[in-house]
């Protein structure tokens, strides 16, 4: 036991003493929350628009009054069709609202500019709800678990699967690959340590520090983005535990593979960054891929991870919503956990 804590002070001297990595592991997290958080929304705000108008009516002045006062519209005024285009063209407006009667009737048109087919197609939207709020019989929308659409919502649990995934793989895998550069993977080899308590000497100062990481993040969750609080946080805590302990596995995988620190983050990178962005649901919908992308995100992870944070922070559901995706994270740590230890045992 003495040397088991030996190796687990040795490794957190090391890590202290290196305090650039530890201001940037700590500090990298919190930010890319910021910024998904704040910075990068998805919600499109202060569309401008204009409005054509066949003759005025007071259903026409109702109807531009309601654009007036609109937070997500810059009502630029009344123009005419020769008008429209250029604008459209040169960029000046996002969308045109035609207002003409047929007989006695108000009809409708919305023009809008789809070279930003995010833009447009909000811009419709809103432009569609305005309009259909003069209808006789209203539409009634229950918006559940965020009902104010914040982007926030949705990146936070995306961002705490890429962060774990990415830090705790990497910092595993290149601190063990710099003791094999360095040569002092062999002395401890040669020496009375088993292989596992190195492992697990090297392991859980790294653990403690993602236990760090998980803790910032979640005070910065919980306050700042405004993500509701409730004790489901506990059943976070603990699912995330487990996430970061595959993490580590994997990193640990990876020192297996790589013969030095630039192999090791270059192995990281391409195993982890683009399948975690792009395939997990953090950024797009897995249910909007091809089948055959469907059926490889099933191997990554971080799908399973952010959608059980999904169902926990912001729908606030028991755990007994996300048992598949327990299962599946808890079967994936064990085996890469076992597959690291033997790969590491056979090339020592």
């Amino acid at each position: 036991m003495s040397i088991f804590i030996s190796m687990i002070r040795k490794e957190t001297l090391h890590l202290l003493r290196d305090f650039r990595t530890m201001t940037v592991v700590l500090i990298m997290p919190l930010v890319l929350l910021l910024l998904f958080g704040f910075a990068i929304s998805t919600e499109v705000n202060n569309i401008n628009v204009v409005a054509i108008v066949e003759r005025h009516t007071d259903d026409t002045r109702q109807m531009l009054e309601k654009f007036r006062v609109n937070p997500y519209f810059t009502f630029q005024g009344i123009a005419t069709f020769n008008e429209v285009e250029p604008m459209l063209r040169a960029g000046k407006t996002d969308a045109a609202v035609v207002l003409r009667y047929d007989g006695a009737r108000l009809c409708h048109q919305i023009i809008v500019d789809a070279s930003n087919t995010n833009t447009a197609q909000t811009a419709t939207a809103y432009i569609e709800n305005i309009i259909n709020g003069n209808l006789e019989i209203p539409i009634i929308t229950n918006t559940l678990y965020n009902p104010q659409l914040k982007s926030a919502y949705n990146f936070v649990p995306g961002i705490m699967g890429m962060i774990f995934i990415l830090i705790c793989a990497m910092m595993t895998s290149v601190s063990i690959v710099s003791e094999k550069e360095t040569g002092t993977m062999d002395l401890l080899l040669v020496s009375p340590v088993r292989p596992r308590t190195i492992i697990l000497g090297k392991i859980i100062p790294y653990f403690l520090l993602s236990c760090i990481i998980l803790t910032l993040m979640l005070l910065l969750s919980y306050t700042t983005l405004g993500i509701p609080f409730s004790a489901s946080v506990l059943n976070v805590i603990w699912v995330t535990v487990v996430y970061i302990i595959l993490a580590l596995s994997l990193g640990l995988f990876i020192s297996t593979l790589a013969s030095n620190q630039v192999t090791a983050l270059l192995i990281s990178g391409v195993l982890f960054m683009i399948p975690v962005i792009m395939l997990s649901g953090m950024m797009f919908p897995i249910e909007n891929m091809p089948v055959i992308l469907q059926w490889f995100s099933c191997i990554i992870p971080a799908r399973w991870y952010i959608s059980a944070m999904r169902t926990l922070m912001i729908q606030q559901l028991p755990v007994s919503y996300i048992i598949p995706e327990i299962v599946i994270l808890g079967v994936m740590t064990v085996a890469a956990l076992l597959l690291a230890i033997k790969k590491f045992n056979t090339k020592h």
